[in-house]
């Protein structure tokens, strides 16, 4: 081994104390995706958007009066999805601005304070929304999503400066079951106040709105962790491009730089594209199922939060055993056999009977072993991917694509229920999306695109 070798590899070692930092804020930002962005806010947003268009509305009833935004119809069932479309194309352009900025940042944990402030603060005033007041809804929704965007591409690009090749699927993957413990343990919480909200002297919409507001403070707090204890570590001193032109104008001349690189990433172009695909096809399952199982399978409230409290933990086991698969057969194949997993999960979800506990709950192990699985090793797939010293900036066209962000799903969901009124229909669509992201990510020569980025191969690629 080199000298320059050992010298790396005493480095990593020596971040120990920044991996136990940076797990937290896995912890920190789940509390808001699984509370507020997964199972209340959608179904919620839907409801108020329906006193707006329906005032006189009866339960079971369905609203068929659509509500004039910008001078268009939209259904209220169509409301969330399309706003979560809005806030990804918002997204797609601001994000990569923020992986330009944060590689140029000195201090990576204090930018990801910043974001991860912003979107607590969103998530926080969405306890205001009640009665017909759906665009202050969509307003915050949009900050948070946004906001919770920038702050991965921070974090997630810090994952290359803190671990190793041979451990960067470990180190992922125990973020990600934290994250699924912090969530899950919160969302027990919101469950018991929603089980029962007059013991706290609220009613069912002021006890969905307690909970946001706790998800949002949850994300604030915990974000202090990751900040404080990674408060040393440096950024990128001396980007490759445009050095003394500032901070925004370095920026904006160093995305041109890496546009026109792209092309000599062969291998990380086709994994975007394929992730494009079917992290789409992830978050929209994620982000529309409460929806679907309340509207369309007509389960309550409270039956749904206890399927997503259960996904969450086994969402741990499942993480972590995609992490050790990861070890013996590679990120690479683990993702691949996830994907025909959530092929298989779209499809058994059409064919859910209405009111059937014992198929939704299977459904539901099933999401939870490859949900957590999935999404920790793609993270650590991409950052072998990655040109050194561009994480932020490669991060970032990650983000663009990553949970509560995803646009062509989301878009395909709300146009497939627009059309049929049905949203059978929407959730099966997704699985063109897992098919095309597969056959894909099945044509990525990782070997040759690690080599591409000047990385160190792992033992097991």
């Amino acid at each position: 081994m080199t000298t320059a070798a050992v010298d790396q590899q005493a480095a990593w070692v020596g971040n120990e104390h920044y991996r136990r930092s940076w797990y937290w804020y896995d912890w920190a930002n789940s509390a808001y995706v699984t509370t507020t962005a997964t199972v209340l806010f959608t179904p919620y947003l839907t409801a108020v958007a329906e006193s707006a268009a329906c005032p006189d509305l009866a339960d079971g009833q369905t609203c068929r009066t659509n509500l004039e935004v910008l001078g268009v119809g939209i259904s209220p069932g169509s409301l969330a999805p399309f706003t979560v479309t809005l806030a990804t194309i918002v997204s797609a352009v601001a994000l990569i601005f923020v992986g330009a900025i944060a590689d140029r940042s000195p201090r990576p944990a204090r930018l990801l304070g910043a974001f991860a402030g912003v979107g607590a603060v969103a998530a926080c005033l969405m306890a205001l929304v009640k009665g017909t007041n759906w665009q202050l809804g969509v307003v915050l929704l949009i900050v948070a999503t946004l906001s919770l965007g920038a702050s991965l591409v921070v974090y997630d690009s810090i994952l290359c400066r803190i671990a190793s090749p041979d451990d960067r699927d470990k180190v992922s993957s125990r973020g990600w079951a934290l994250g699924y413990l912090g969530g899950g343990l919160l969302l027990a919480v919101n469950f018991l106040m929603l089980s029962d909200p007059g013991k706290l002297g609220l009613d069912k919409g002021g006890a969905v709105r307690l909970s946001m507001l706790m998800a949002g403070l949850w994300w604030a707090a915990f974000t202090l962790i990751p900040v404080i204890g990674m408060w040393r570590l440096r950024g990128v001193e001396r980007p490759e491009v445009a050095r003394t032109a500032g901070i925004v104008g370095g920026s904006i001349r160093q995305l041109g730089s890496t546009f026109r690189e792209l092309r000599l990433f062969p291998q990380t172009l086709l994994f975007l594209v394929a992730y494009l695909f079917f992290n789409d096809g992830i978050q929209t399952v994620i982000g529309q199922s409460s929806l679907y199982g309340q509207r369309e399978l007509g389960f309550a409230e409270t039956t749904m939060l206890t399927l997503f409290l259960m996904v969450q933990f086994v969402g741990i086991g499942g993480a972590l055993l995609f992490g050790w698969l990861a070890k013996r057969y590679g990120a690479w194949r683990c993702v691949l056999a996830g994907l025909v997993l959530w092929s298989g999960v779209v499809v058994v979800a059409y064919f859910l009977p209405d009111r059937t506990l014992p198929p939704l709950f299977a459904l539901g192990v099933a999401i939870g072993l490859v949900l957590g699985g999935t999404q920790a090793l793609s993270r650590s797939l991409y950052s072998q991917l990655v040109p050194k010293n561009r994480e932020a900036e490669f991060f970032s066209l990650y983000q663009a694509m990553e949970r509560g962000t995803s646009w062509f799903g989301t878009l395909t969901f709300g146009l497939v229920y627009q059309w049929t009124g049905s949203y059978r229909p929407a959730i099966v669509a997704l699985v063109v999306f897992f098919v095309i992201g597969g056959l894909l990510l099945a044509r990525v020569d990782m070997r040759r695109g690690i080599l591409d980025a000047g990385n160190e191969l792992p033992e097991v690629v």
